[in-house]
C-alpha cells in the first residue's frame, strides 16, 4: 500500500496538508458546539439571565456549525480531487507497465485479471484515499480532543463510554475476522467473471454457430452465483454493523442520562445545575468519541480490501521484465537490412522441451526469406524472436549485424514492419489504422497512406466504404471481413516503410488472385527491403529467394523452391498436398 502512496505528487501532498489544517479547524468547531450548548443550558436554568446572552451563544453555535460545514465541503472536494488524481497516476503506471511487459509476463496474468486490476482494484484504493484521508485524520484528532474535554467530568460517565467503545470495537474485530479473508476471494472471482465475459463476447459467433448459448449461460451463472454468494455473506455480515452502532450509541446516551439522574438526585444546591450542564456536554462529547472510534473501525474495514487490491496492483508494477532494453539507438553497421539467426534455440519459460533447436540462416537486404512447415513446427515462434516478443534461450538474432538485445526497443521496432498472424484493428478510422504508430520518420502523409492501401490491394473496398479513407473501423475490425483486415494490416506495415518486413501468415485470408496480385505489387515496392514470410501455402512462397522448412522446431530444409523439391522430403509432402504436378513443375521452371 505504502509503495503506491509514493505516487503522490508534490501538488497532492500540499493539498493533503491543507486538508489536515481544515480538518483540525472542523474538529475544533465541532467540539466548541457542546460548550455553547452547555452555556445556553446554564443560562436557561439561571434566573435573571438575559435573552440577548442566550441568543449570542446560539448564534455562535450556529456559526461554528456553519464553519464546520464549509470546512467539511472543502475537505470533501480536496479528497475527491486528490484521490481521483492519485488513481489516474496509478492507472497510467499500470497501463504503461503492461505495455512494457513481454509475452511471457503478460501470460502470467489473464486479460480479465489485468482489466480488473486496472479498474476495480484501483477504485478500491481510490475509495480508501478519498474516505480514509477524511476519516483517518479526523477520527484520532476528534477522539483525543473530545476525551480531554470530558476526562474530568465524571468517572461513571467515562466508564460507560469506555465500555461502549470496547464492545463496539470487539464487534468490529469479529466482523473483520469473518469478512476480510473473503475480500481476496471476491477480487479473484471478479477476475474469472471478467475473463468469462470477455471470452463469450470475443467468441460470440462460435457460441451462436454451435447453439452453445445455454452452455455459456450456465458457465456464467455458476461463476456469477459463486461471486454473489461470497458478496452476500460479506454484505450481510457488514450490514450488522450499522444497526449495532446506533443501538449502542443510543444505549450510551441513555446510560449517561440514567447515571446523570442518580448523580443529580444526590447532589445539593447549585451542584445540581452544574451536573445537569455537564451531562448535556458529556453526552455530546461521548457521541464524538464513539463516532471517532467507529470512523476508525470503518477505515479498518476498508483497509484490508484496499490492501488486497494494492497487492494485486503492485504485483503488476513489480513484475520484473525478463526482456531488458539495450542501449544502441542506431545500428552502426555495414549490413543494413540483414537478419541473421546464429544457432538459435528457444523454449518457453518453465517448459522442458525446446520449440526451436539450433536454427541458423541469414537474410540480406532485398531478399525474401520464407518459412514453411506443419502446424506447431515453430514458424511463428521463430518470427516472434525478431521483435523480441520473446528472447532466445540460446544463440543470437542479429539485425544489421547487431544483436537485437543490444537495441533500444524504439530503434529495433523502427526497423521492422510487422504484420501479425491475426490482423489487429483499432477502434478508429481507416487512415488512423494504416498510419498507426511512430516509425521515427515523421508523420505519414495522405499519399503514403493511399499508396500503402493501393499496394495492399485495399483501394477497391476502402473507396466503397462510407467516408472512404475516413470510414470508421470497429474495435477488432468487426465491421469488415477477415481479408479486408489483413490487407489493412499489410498496408500499415507498408506505410511504415521499414528496413525489414515480417509477414506472419498474413495472406491466409486472401483469395489466390488477390494474394498473387498483392505479392507482385509488394515485391516491386519492397525490392530494397528484406521480407520474412511465414506461410502455409506453397503458392505464396514459391518465388522466395530462400525457403526455410521447419519440422518439430528443427530446420530440415533450406534453399529455393526448385532445390527443396529435389532435396527436402517434408517440403515435397507439403507441396504435393497443395499443388498438382503440373503446377509444381511450372513453379520450378
Amino acid at each position: 500500500m505504502f509503495k503506491l502512496f509514493r505516487s503522490f505528487r508534490l501538488r497532492d501532498v500540499l493539498l493533503i496538508l491543507l486538508a489536515i489544517v481544515l480538518i483540525c479547524a472542523q474538529v475544533w468547531l465541532d467540539l466548541k458546539i457542546p460548550d455553547f450548548m452547555s452555556e445556553i443550558t446554564r443560562l436557561v436554568q439561571t434566573p435573571g439571565s438575559e435573552i440577548a446572552e442566550i441568543l449570542k451563544n446560539g448564534a455562535l453555535m450556529l456559526a461554528c456549525a456553519f464553519g464546520s460545514l464549509i470546512s467539511a465541503v472543502i475537505v470533501g472536494y480536496l479528497a475527491a480531487n486528490i484521490s481521483a488524481s492519485f488513481s489516474k497516476v496509478i492507472r497510467k503506471k499500470v497501463f504503461k507497465k503492461v505495455e512494457s511487459l513481454s509475452m511471457a509476463e503478460v501470460k502470467k496474468f489473464s486479460v480479465g485479471s489485468l482489466i480488473t486490476r486496472t479498474t476495480n482494484d484501483i477504485t478500491q484504493v481510490e475509495m480508501l484515499v478519498s474516505m480514509g484521508m477524511q476519516m483517518m485524520i479526523k477520527a484520532p484528532i476528534t477522539a483525543v480532543w473530545a476525551i480531554t474535554k470530558i476526562v474530568n467530568k465524571s468517572w461513571e460517565w467515562s466508564t460507560a463510554t469506555a465500555v461502549t467503545v470496547v464492545i463496539l470495537l470487539s464487534i468490529v474485530a469479529v466482523l473483520m475476522v469473518l469478512v476480510v479473508p473473503r475480500f481476496k476471494i471476491i477480487q479473484r472471482l471478479t477476475d474469472k467473471l471478467n475473463s468469462l465475459t470477455r471470452e463469450n463476447i470475443t467468441g460470440i459467433r462460435v457460441v451462436r454457430a454451435f447453439n452453445a448459448e445455454s452452455y455459456q449461460q450456465r458457465k456464467f451463472e455458476n461463476r456469477n452465483d459463486e461471486l454473489t454468494r461470497v458478496q452476500i455473506f460479506s454484505q450481510r455480515a457488514l450490514s450488522i454493523l450499522s444497526p449495532t452502532i446506533f443501538f449502542f450509541m443510543h444505549s450510551l446516551t441513555l446510560a449517561i442520562y440514567v447515571i446523570g439522574t442518580f448523580l443529580i438526585d444526590h447532589a445539593e444546591g447549585p451542584a445540581k445545575l452544574t451536573l445537569f450542564s455537564n451531562m448535556i456536554v458529556f453526552s455530546s462529547y461521548a457521541m464524538q468519541v464513539v463516532m471517532s472510534f467507529l470512523m476508525l473501525a470503518v477505515i479498518f474495514m476498508m483497509v484490508p480490501r484496499a490492501q488486497v487490491s494494492a497487492a494485486r496492483i503492485n504485483e503488476v508494477l513489480n513484475t520484473e521484465q525478463s526482456i531488458k532494453e539495450g542501449t544502441i539507438e542506431v545500428g552502426k553497421t555495414n549490413q543494413p537490412g540483414t537478419v541473421e539467426f546464429k544457432n538459435v534455440s528457444f523454449k518457453y519459460p518453465d517448459a522442458k522441451e525446446y520449440i526451436l533447436e539450433n536454427i541458423s540462416f541469414k537474410a540480406t537486404k532485398g531478399q525474401t526469406v520464407a518459412f514453411i512447415g506443419s502446424t506447431g513446427s515453430g514458424k511463428s515462434t521463430l518470427i516472434n524472436l525478431i521483435p523480441r516478443f520473446y528472447d532466445t534461450t540460446a544463440g543470437e538474432v542479429l539485425i544489421d549485424g547487431v544483436n537485437v538485445k543490444d537495441y533500444t526497443f524504439k530503434s529495433l521496432y523502427n526497423k521492422l514492419g510487422y504484420v501479425p498472424q491475426k490482423a489487429v484493428m483499432f477502434d478508429d478510422t481507416v487512415t488512423a489504422n494504416v498510419a498507426f504508430g511512430d516509425n521515427g520518420k515523421g508523420k505519414k502523409t495522405a499519399k503514403q497512406i493511399t499508396d500503402a492501401i493501393k499496394i495492399a490491394q485495399g483501394t477497391n473496398f476502402v473507396e466503397k466504404l462510407d467516408k472512404t479513407y475516413f470510414a470508421h473501423i470497429a474495435q477488432g475490425g468487426t465491421n469488415i471481413s477477415g481479408g479486408q483486415k489483413q490487407r489493412l494490416a499489410i498496408a500499415r506495415a507498408i506505410a511504415r516503410d521499414p528496413e525489414i518486413y515480417i509477414f506472419d501468415d498474413s495472406f491466409s485470408a486472401l483469395d489466390y488472385k488477390t494474394d498473387a496480385t498483392l505479392r507482385k505489387a509488394l515485391k516491386a515496392y519492397t525490392k530494397d527491403a528484406t521480407s520474412l514470410i511465414v506461410a502455409q501455402r506453397i503458392g505464396t512462397i514459391m518465388s522466395a529467394d530462400q525457403i526455410i522448412v521447419l519440422d518439430s522446431g528443427k530446420c530440415v530444409g533450406k534453399g529455393t523452391h526448385q532445390e527443396l523439391l529435389k532435396s527436402c522430403k517434408v517440403y515435397q509432402e507439403i507441396a504435393k498436398s497443395q499443388l498438382s504436378e503440373d503446377e509444381l513443375m511450372k513453379g520450378a521452371a
